[in-house]
């Protein structure tokens, strides 16, 4: 991940930002009050952003829900002139990393079936498919992949260099 980007707690200052990024990354976007809602009412939501320190631009975001002792990862998203850059692995690995800290065990997603370099990602995670969810999105009908981490542990996240020096 480029040096000039940082990885922080998502704020209420940041919802333009992490809209307008949705609605470039998704075709099917949350709206704007989702994201609020996230921030200030769901108590099992976790949200970060990546962030260009030196322009104070949002270019990547994750939200995630800690249900009991399962993390779900709710939506994952970098701006396309940002891709490439580790920016989505640095995002899971820290989301991941501070909910196993909170006391998760496991770690599920859905991802589009035609999403093959997430799941390329998520399976150097551990991430395996575990179900098929058949016309899951509403503006094309493609299926998504249920994807789990049945074991969220410091071994398979370190695979992954998620307790490297220096990661934000």
């Amino acid at each position: 991940m480029p040096q000039n980007i940082s990885i922080r707690r998502m704020e209420i200052k940041d919802i333009d930002a992490v809209h307008q990024l949705d609605q470039r990354s998704f075709s099917t976007p949350w709206a704007r009050r989702s994201f609020i809602f996230e921030l200030e009412e769901n108590e099992a939501s976790r949200s970060w952003v990546a962030e260009v320190s030196t322009e104070e631009k949002i270019v990547g975001a994750i939200i995630c829900w800690l249900l009991v002792d399962e993390v779900q990862v709710a939506t994952l998203a970098v701006d396309q002139a940002y891709q490439r850059k580790y920016i989505a692995k640095n995002l899971l690995c820290h989301a991941l990393v501070s909910m196993m800290n909170e006391g998760a065990l496991s770690a599920t997603l859905d991802v589009r079936e035609g999403n093959l370099p997430a799941q390329a990602m998520y399976r150097k995670f551990g991430f395996e498919i575990v179900g098929r969810r058949p016309g899951y999105y509403r503006n094309n009908s493609e299926a998504a992949l249920l994807m789990t981490l049945k074991e969220l542990n410091e071994a398979n996240l370190s695979k992954n260099a998620c307790f490297t020096e220096g990661m934000n």
